[in-house]
């Protein structure tokens, strides 16, 4: 890991975490940068500036680290979270965002949805004009007749491949399968994550559009703040 790229996602994920005040329920992100933002929660609890703070995790392994750091972890409830903080493997100016490379797509989605706010991280890196320039779309499946629903992804217009590790599909915390979808910058991102939506196969997928009320964004020790459009 470059370790600027790595300072700048902990630039990020500490200038969102100001957003986080006490008696909070956050969403706790998955992925390397949404990692320093729940470790800075749990310092700050730790140290007492923030207390009575609850979260709900988005993977097992964010749940892992945050009981390690002493985070109170709660089921997501019908009234959702107060704040979630997340990176993001793409985001564009108006801040639509792809997610999901790590594969806690469907769980970061639901939290992201049940979110009064939404704050997306990242190293600028990051940063494209039209969504699908560098990251494929994963889209997490089922196991059952997965290879009818990466033939309905290919029919989209996409290049899917089925996600492996050392020959053997990579399972989801959900137990679910991970198709990426390579996709030409000319697909409309919108026309797209609808059809993803109509393949009975398809559980979620990493289209985030819509979503993100705010994004900080650092390069080489310069913070951006992106802010959605009203």
């Amino acid at each position: 890991m470059n370790s600027s790229n790595e300072a700048d996602k902990r630039s990020a994920a500490l200038r969102a975490v100001e957003h986080v005040q006490s008696g909070m329920v956050l969403g706790l992100g998955s992925g390397s940068t949404a990692r320093h933002a729940t470790e800075a929660i749990g310092w700050r609890l730790r140290e007492g500036s923030l207390t009575r703070i609850t979260a709900v995790p988005t993977s097992n392994d964010t749940a892992a680290l945050a009981q390690g750091l002493g985070i109170p972890l709660i089921d997501l409830s019908a009234d959702g979270v107060d704040l979630a903080i997340d990176g993001m493997d793409e985001v564009t100016p108006y801040l639509d965002a792809i997610k999901g490379l790590g594969g806690a797509l469907a769980r970061e989605k639901i939290v992201a949805t049940g979110a009064k706010t939404f704050i997306l991280v990242g190293d600028g890196r990051k940063r494209v004009e039209r969504l699908g320039e560098r990251s494929p779309v994963p889209v997490e499946v089922l196991p059952f007749g997965w290879r009818r629903t990466l033939r309905l992804l290919e029919e989209l217009g996409t290049h899917p491949e089925l996600r492996s590790l050392d020959g053997s599909p990579v399972r989801t915390d959900n137990g679910n399968l991970i198709i990426d979808c390579r996709i030409s910058v000319e697909i409309d991102p919108e026309e797209f994550a609808l059809g993803l939506s109509r393949q009975p196969g398809v559980v979620e997928h990493g289209l985030f559009l819509g979503l993100a009320d705010l994004a900080y964004v650092a390069e080489q020790g310069e913070i951006s703040l992106l802010r959605r459009e009203a």
